[in-house]
């Protein structure tokens, strides 16, 4: 764990908040959470903590946006492009101020919210217009997802003490995590995937995969004008040693640990039809 400097606040402490686990930078705004004013053409991004969502926002803002407000990628910071819902930090604008402010048609705005807690207004559009508001959800596998929020939580102190490896995965498994149980979570918006037709699901593993395959095309592409095969077998050499550094949680996980997870996991995750890679 990393020494706190003097300067720095106490760390957040979680919860019990309808049954999720939260702190209070995600709850204090609460109403205003709750009375957000959807709009019928707004995109909401939704995903547990790190699972990809910068990334996505940055593409869907590039998709809507890169050609007809360029200035904007470099002078407008993304959480004001993509601004994240429930959060209220002290001094700086909530985020459901800048959603309402946005300018842009369509709206993108972020959220980490279990299905459950996303605002009634919100659902209740979704239902009225049979889902015109168009919803992203991105998970990724719970091993990755683990240990990207355990390294996210070391260095953020606006997030709970996060412990030691051991102690933060047996937390992640028990769902005392900021915005719940990743099982909860994931299978929360898988179901309602089932109800609403514009609810696009997609995986974290899926985008990774799609990016090597890309770059590897226009690599090999350029190296074969240049006639250089043995450039082309080393990049490919190099790029099946990337794909396998996608699984991180192997340099995490004790055997031990691996086979507890794994059994909970089963416990846990009974939909077969809701599955996810640990590798690409």
């Amino acid at each position: 764990s990393v020494d706190v400097p003097d300067t720095m606040p106490p760390r957040p402490t979680l919860f019990d908040f309808h049954g999720v686990s939260m702190i209070k930078y995600f709850t204090d705004n609460w109403d205003n959470v709750q009375n957000f004013k959807a709009r019928p053409d707004d995109i909401l991004i939704a995903t547990y903590p790190k699972a990809g969502t910068t990334w996505v926002c940055y593409i869907l803002d590039l998709l809507y946006f890169g050609q007809t407000c360029p200035e904007r990628q470099a002078s407008v910071p993304l959480h004001e492009r993509v601004p994240f819902l429930e959060i209220t930090i002290p001094s700086q604008p909530a985020g459901t101020d800048l959603a309402d402010h946005l300018s842009t048609t369509p709206r993108l705005i972020k959220t980490h919210l279990p299905f459950l807690l996303t605002p009634l207004n919100m659902m209740q559009i979704i239902i009225d217009c049979f889902l015109f508001v168009q919803i992203i959800y991105v998970a990724r596998n719970a091993k990755d997802n683990a240990v990207s929020y355990f390294h996210f939580n070391c260095m953020n102190y606006g997030q709970p003490e996060p412990g030691d490896w051991s102690t933060f995965l047996q937390n992640f498994m028990e769902g005392k995590m900021v915005f719940g149980s990743w099982y909860d979570h994931v299978n929360g918006w898988w179901q309602k995937k089932q109800t609403y037709s514009k609810l696009h699901y997609m995986f974290y593993e899926d985008l990774i995969e799609q990016r090597l395959q890309k770059i590897t095309a226009i690599v090999v592409y350029e190296c074969a004008k240049r006639a250089c095969p043995l450039k082309v077998l080393m990049f490919l050499v190099k790029g099946e040693l990337n794909i396998s550094v996608f699984g991180d949680w192997k340099n995490h996980f004790t055997v031990a640990q691996k086979e507890e997870f794994d059994e909970d996991y089963r416990r846990k995750m009974k939909n077969p039809s809701l599955r996810f890679r640990t590798e690409v």
